[in-house]
C-alpha cells in the first residue's frame, strides 16, 4: 500500500471547484426515485437499497445528500450525511430547505469520523468515499461505525472499466487494457487535481474479509437499453457489453 497522504487535500479542491456542476443534478436526484450510478439504473430493478425503517444510516461521502434523502424517506431512525466539500455540503443544505426534509449534515473525513463506535447500522457510499477515499482507511472506519450484523453498501467505477479508460480527460473507454490490474490501488490523473482508489476483486474481498465483513452480492451494473448518461467517457455500447458499474453489498460479523 503506498502512502496517500495528500488526496484529501486534493480531492477537497477539486470538488471546490465541481460543486456548481452538481447542484441540477442532486435537485433531480432528489426529486426521483431511487437509482444508482451513471445510468441511474432504478433501485426497483437492482434491489439494492436495504430495508431501513428504524435503523441509523450514515452516507459517507453523500454530495449532494440524495441518498440520505430517500433514505430519510423511507422511514430510517436517523440519516445522516458526511462529506469533505463545502460546496457539496451547501447544495444539500439548499435542497434539504426546497424539499422541505432536514437531517445533518456533517463537513468530515470519511477516512477519520467523528462519530462514536458502533453508532450506525447501515453505511452507504455512491461515488462518494468508495472511490475519493483510501480503500485502506476508510473501509476500517465503516467497520468500526457499524454494529455487529451491520450493512455495508457502496459502489464504485467498474473493474474493467478503469483497466481500460485512458488517462487523457476527454478519453473515453475502449476494449484495450491501458494499466495493469495487479496492485491496482491510487490513480493520479496527469490532467486532474484529484485522486481515485480502485481496488482488483481479491484485493477488496481480502480487505472486507480483514474488517469482518461477509459479501452478500456483488451486482455488476449494466447500462439498461436506451439509457443515456451526461458522462462522456463511456458509451450505451460499451456499459452494455461489460460492467461499467459494480455495487458491493457486505455484512459484519458479530
Amino acid at each position: 500500500m503506498q502512502p496517500s497522504a495528500d488526496h484529501l487535500a486534493r480531492n477537497r479542491a477539486a470538488w471546490a471547484a465541481w460543486a456548481e456542476e452538481y447542484v441540477e443534478p442532486g435537485r433531480h436526484a432528489w426529486a426521483a426515485e431511487p437509482h444508482w450510478g451513471v445510468w441511474q439504473v432504478p433501485d426497483a430493478d437492482l434491489g439494492v437499497l436495504p430495508d431501513v425503517q428504524g435503523r441509523d444510516v450514515v452516507e459517507l461521502g453523500c454530495g449532494t445528500g440524495y441518498i440520505s434523502s430517500w433514505l430519510a424517506r423511507r422511514g430510517a431512525r436517523r440519516v445522516v450525511g458526511l462529506d469533505l466539500s463545502d460546496g457539496q455540503l451547501a447544495t444539500a443544505r439548499t435542497l434539504q430547505g426546497e424539499f422541505g426534509l432536514r437531517f445533518p449534515l456533517v463537513r468530515g473525513n470519511a477516512e477519520q469520523t467523528p462519530f462514536a463506535d458502533g453508532s450506525f447500522d447501515v453505511a452507504v457510499s455512491e461515488y462518494g468515499a468508495s472511490i475519493w477515499c483510501d480503500p485502506y482507511r476508510w473501509i476500517p472506519e465503516a467497520a468500526r461505525l457499524l454494529r455487529p450484523g451491520g450493512l455495508l453498501v457502496f459502489l464504485v467505477n467498474g473493474t474493467v472499466l478503469m483497466l481500460c479508460i485512458p488517462a487523457a480527460a476527454d478519453g473515453v473507454v475502449g476494449t484495450t487494457l491501458l494499466r495493469p490490474y495487479f496492485d491496482m490501488h491510487r490513480l493520479d490523473w496527469p490532467d486532474d487535481p484529484s485522486v481515485e482508489f480502485h481496488l482488483g476483486y481479491g484485493d477488496m474481498i481480502r480487505l472486507l474479509r480483514a474488517n469482518r465483513f461477509t459479501v452478500e452480492d456483488l451486482i455488476e451494473v449494466r447500462a439498461p437499453e436506451g439509457a443515456t448518461t451526461r458522462y462522456t467517457y463511456q458509451s450505451p455500447e460499451w456499459a452494455r457489453q461489460w460492467p461499467s458499474e459494480e455495487i458491493w453489498v457486505a455484512r459484519k460479523g458479530g
